[in-house]
């Protein structure tokens, strides 16, 4: 499969991901237990590629992590947007 860049990264959320995170006082390694629980496996390294714009995000993992960061899967993807 192709994965596609857009300005440079392989995703769009992953600085929202971030973000919410950060704004919820969780590490990567809590976000990662948060989403297994969820049955979306994880690890802390992918976490932090997410974040980084290096790893593709698949639908379903952005809805899950919508879900679990209590955030509008579309606020994930509208880098421009407030909190």
């Amino acid at each position: 499969m192709k994965i596609y860049d857009y300005k440079g990264k392989k995703n769009v959320c992953g600085e929202r991901v971030r973000q919410a995170r950060v704004l919820q006082h969780l590490t990567q390694s809590e976000l990662a237990a948060r989403l297994q629980i969820e049955e979306v496996i994880l690890e802390r390294d992918s976490i932090s590629r997410i974040e980084a714009g290096t790893r593709f995000v698949a639908d379903f993992e952005l809805l899950v992590l919508a879900k679990v960061l209590r955030v509008e899967p579309t606020w994930l993807l509208d880098a421009g947007a407030e909190m």
